[in-house]
């Protein structure tokens, strides 16, 4: 059976698609949870990083302190230092008052979006910029960085008795905190990405497990003789293709039908024709006795010429009836000694060789072999085989001609050749004549059916034939069949 699509056409496997249908969810997830991975860690560390910022922004707050006409900064420069000495993760700060109005710090501190409306004692927090001077004390390229910012307006009482805003805010670099993203989403997809090859083995064994009972069922229809119409084994069958089964089984009973019953009309038509043919044949030659006039029994020769050609028709018909697979199934088999068999075949047909004037015989100079040649068979079918290669041979090779039959173990099988120096048969017909009502040549009075016999009956047995050329010329028959 050939399964490969047709030129042009693209087709993908039932179980490749399975394995498709159930990893792509699966990518779909990866990339999902690697999503909602990456925005769980921004959302925990920037909580973690504002609260960081909450208490920076609050403990300078506390350093800052109204007095007289002023503001008292209490901020040594010591801890200024410790506050801006990792450059990756360094805090900026500044405090402006009234808000925008520099005071301490780092004034490159972007201030707060003009959308927010200031809250008091309450701080939020926003992404912005800084620029930073480059590595020539200022005077090189400036360096932007991004940054999270903690923003807290503060009231105080003014020398006048007014209140009054303060805006304290601190800064830290987004960079290591961006580094904490990227290593939490690491370590989360590295190991579902490493579960995504596992996944997919196992999705392929699994799915050549579930598989495996319709791989059966395809090997069961492949390895099928096209003449078996056998109702296929459902419980061979996945449960998702019984339907499928019983179709395919209803199809085939009703082809087996039609089989049947033309089977059966040709066989009801052959034993009907028989009785009417042998009266024929009496009567010729009952007419052929009874008269002196040469012409009328040229004639009358003629008539019983074609009436013994319709019997052995009608005999091949039968036959070819008897070699369907379902008569050959319900006949019985027994163990056969092949030399002996084919021994006797032989000997039955010497008397018609001779009057042929051909030689038949059988080649026996090899020594037996150590084990006896037995096959499982049934005889008489066998016989109607072996039968008609041998009587091919005989009318076929003319006077004067040799035929040779051999039995001899070749490995495991059996095997048997009919050989003549005869015309033999042109190489491009020998498929052809194993069909049925086809004949190599004109000559001669068969009618083309038997070695469509000899082909079906071998079948049927497990064995193969085939027609080789014979030295120096001549047909070689071989049948090979399995042995006990």
């Amino acid at each position: 059976m050939d399964d490969r699509p047709e030129r042009g056409t693209r087709t993908l496997s039932l179980r490749r698609q399975l394995v498709l249908w159930v990893l792509l969810p699966q990518l779909v997830l990866w990339v999902a949870g690697g999503f909602a991975t990456y925005r769980l860690a921004v959302r925990y560390v920037n909580q973690a990083a504002d609260a960081t910022l909450s208490q920076a922004t609050r403990a300078l707050a506390r350093r800052v302190k109204p007095i007289g006409s002023g503001l008292l900064i209490d901020f040594p420069r010591a801890a200024q230092e410790v506050l801006e000495t990792d450059p990756n993760d360094r805090l900026f700060y500044m405090v402006s008052t009234p808000p925008g109005e520099f005071i301490l710090g780092n004034n490159s501190i972007p201030m707060p979006p003009a959308s927010m409306r200031p809250r008091l004692n309450d701080p939020y927090f926003y992404d912005g910029e800084i620029r930073s001077a480059g590595p020539a004390g200022g005077r090189g390229l400036r360096e932007s960085i991004k940054v999270r910012i903690a923003a807290l307006y503060l009231p105080y009482a003014a020398p006048e008795g007014k209140e009054q805003w303060m805006l304290v805010q601190v800064a830290r670099n987004m960079a290591h905190r961006e580094d904490i993203f990227k290593l939490i989403l690491m370590d989360t997809l590295l190991p579902l990405s490493a579960l995504i090859p596992l996944l997919t083995l196992i999705v392929w064994i699994g799915t050549g497990a579930g598989l495996a009972p319709l791989l059966r069922l395809r090997k069961e229809v492949e390895g099928r003789s096209p003449l078996d119409l056998a109702p296929l084994r459902i419980e061979s069958a996945p449960q998702e293709v019984h339907s499928l089964v019983r179709a395919l089984n209803a199809l085939l009973a009703s082809v087996r039908q039609n089989v049947n019953a033309q089977k059966r009309f040709i066989a009801d038509a052959a034993h009907q024709l028989r009785t009417p043919l042998a009266g024929l044949k009496s009567q010729t030659a009952l007419a052929m006795a009874a008269t002196d006039d040469p012409a009328l029994i040229a004639r009358l020769k003629l008539v019983d010429q074609s009436a013994t050609r319709g019997a052995h028709l009608i005999n091949q018909l039968l036959m070819l009836a008897r070699a369907d697979p379902e008569a050959a199934a319900a006949s019985d088999k027994a163990p056969l000694d092949m030399p002996a068999f084919v021994q006797e075949i032989v000997a039955e047909y010497v008397p018609r060789a001779l009057r042929a004037q051909v030689d038949l015989g059988m080649d026996d100079a090899e020594p037996p072999a150590a084990a006896p040649l037995r096959i499982e068979a049934n005889a008489l079918l066998l016989r109607e085989a072996l039968t008609n290669v041998i009587d091919n041979a005989i009318k076929y090779t003319g006077r004067g001609g040799e035929i040779t039959v051999r039995v001899a173990p070749d490995g495991g099988d059996v095997l048997v050749t009919v050989t003549d120096n005869g015309p033999g048969i042109p190489e491009a017909d020998r498929a052809r004549v194993f069909e049925r009502f086809v004949r190599a040549t004109d000559h001669g009075e068969g009618c083309g059916l038997g070695l469509a016999i000899v082909r079906d009956i071998v079948a049927q047995h497990g064995g193969t034939v085939d027609l080789q050329d014979a030295r120096p010329h001549g047909l070689r028959v071989a049948i090979r069949l399995p042995r006990r």
